[in-house]
């Protein structure tokens, strides 16, 4: 029973604080609420672009052109010297012949001035093309490696990749989650610091009721729990608007654009269980800042 009236009476003397230093309170909780909202944007663009570089990552495919006069036999020879190769996709899905002869059959079909010209194309002798092995690797940060081997391999005349676009995209990409993050650590420390402000602004204005509760024997714990509670609370408050943003905005956004950005370019990360799991972590971010904020307050301007 005594602790239970020990934590009602520090979460009434919170909210009471708050409250009476509800200018300094507000600026507390507006810089909670920008900083969460920011972690909010961070974590949005993290996880939709991780879900974008994934479907690049599958999307990203290295053709390697076969020499014009090679064999059946050395064909197949080749496609087990590529599965040899560090970091290339296993299965059928690795490793895709395209030979000349369907090159042909699909170049036929998407024009008539291709079939006019390539319909007396009946041997591979006549068929000027080139077959090629459509190459998936597991990661993208292997590639540049994977291109090399294939590259060396007798019978392969050239290999194309677009490494380039893909490298360009990746570097965007982090120069934008790296900027992201560093605004959040930035906006973390001011927020920690107007939490200890306005914790010390709370001792201070309550330093004669803190004389007389150290003068009949309060404990340093009874002493200490509500300013505790205070940064808690402040916490709470600036995590509320960023969770809502998060949880109708978001789902909002999904719908609107039906999960799907600039066609089926970028495809974004279902709301659900995102959206749950982002409001967690802001709720989590939130009290901690606040609890740290208030207890760095306690520790260096409550002298007990």
């Amino acid at each position: 029973m005594k602790v239970i009236r020990i934590v009602f009476r520090s979460i009434r003397d919170s909210f009471k604080s708050i409250i009476r230093n509800f200018s300094l309170s507000l600026a507390s909780i507006s810089c909670i609420t920008i900083t969460l909202v920011v972690v909010a944007i961070s974590m949005t663009l993290s996880v939709n672009v991780n879900n974008l570089m994934k479907k690049v990552e599958d999307d990203v495919t290295i053709v390697a052109f076969l020499d014009e006069d090679i064999t059946p036999e050395r064909i197949k020879e080749i496609e087990g010297e590529i599965r040899k190769i560090p970091n290339i996709l296993p299965g059928k899905e690795g490793i895709i012949l395209d030979d000349k002869e369907s090159i042909r059959q699909e170049m036929m079909k998407s024009s008539t001035t291709y079939e006019d010209i390539m319909k007396n194309w009946n041997n591979r002798e006549d068929n000027p093309l080139k077959d090629a092995y459509h190459v998936k690797v597991e990661s993208i940060d292997q590639m540049e490696n994977v291109v090399k081997e294939i590259s060396k391999i007798e019978g392969v005349h050239s290999v194309k990749n677009n490494e380039e676009m893909v490298d360009s995209l990746v570097g965007v990409f982090d120069a934008i989650t790296k900027g992201t993050y560093i605004v959040v650590i930035a906006l973390v420390i001011v927020t920690a610091f107007l939490i200890v402000n306005t914790i010390k602004i709370t001792i201070f204005s309550r330093k004669r009721e803190i004389d007389i509760m150290r003068l009949v024997g309060a404990s340093n714990i009874n002493i200490k729990i509500p300013f505790l509670f205070e940064g808690l609370f402040l916490g709470l408050l600036g995590s509320i608007i960023p969770i809502v943003l998060t949880t109708y905005g978001y789902s909002t956004l999904y719908s609107r654009f039906d999960g799907k950005i600039f066609g089926n370019i970028f495809t974004l990360t279902k709301p659900d269980p995102f959206i749950f799991q982002a409001s967690g972590v802001l709720l989590l971010i939130g009290v901690i800042v606040g609890m740290i904020g208030s207890w760095r307050a306690v520790r260096k301007h409550l002298k007990i």
